[in-house]
């Protein structure tokens, strides 16, 4: 499913395919994908990563367009690899390919809406509880679905579990109650 990915985002991932040696496939969540996908205003300047493929591919990923690389001086922009991040169990099942049209090298595939909310969970800063807000506001989020997979895909495998649940729930109180 090609997407129009926004500026200023969409020169900069073009001129990585270009610049990548070999196919690489990236697992997006964050900021840019909330852009990419639903449109939420407000710049960041990196693309987070969560997974490349094939596994030695990061490397060459963050050398051709990681935070210092002539790439990122040039645009303002860089990926950066998230080495901590608290997934749903089975999110890569349903990862939503935004690849633009032309890429031939640089493969971009960004976690499901719920997904990306329950990766949010973890941090629980302001602009995290504030892209979630936005996301709730667009009718992006069924409760019923994000509670099923915070219990079966999320809590079980967190290492606070406490503070996640405590997390979740005041989501859930400060999103979804009237």
């Amino acid at each position: 499913m090609p997407n129009r990915i926004p500026a200023p985002w969409r020169a900069f991932l073009a001129e990585a395919d270009r610049a990548l040696s070999r196919p690489v496939e990236v697992h997006c969540l964050g900021g840019f994908v909330l852009a990419a996908l639903w449109r939420l205003p407000g710049p960041t300047a990196d693309v987070d990563v969560i997974e490349v493929g094939p596994a030695d591919a990061g490397q060459d990923l963050l050398a051709v367009a990681g935070a210092g690389s002539e790439l990122s001086r040039r645009h303002g922009l860089h990926f950066h690899r998230v080495t901590v991040a608290e997934v749903p169990e089975t999110y890569a099942s349903r990862l939503i390919d935004i690849t633009p049209r032309g890429f031939t090298r640089l493969r971009l595939l960004a976690l499901e809406v719920h997904d990306l909310v329950l990766a949010k969970l973890g941090r629980n800063s302001a602009r995290d509880r504030a892209d979630v807000e936005f996301l709730i506001r667009k009718g992006a989020i069924d409760r019923r679905l994000l509670e099923e997979r915070f219990e079966v895909e999320l809590r079980p495998y967190v290492l606070n579990e406490d503070r996640h649940r405590a997390a979740f729930h005041l989501w859930l109180q400060e999103f979804f109650e009237e």
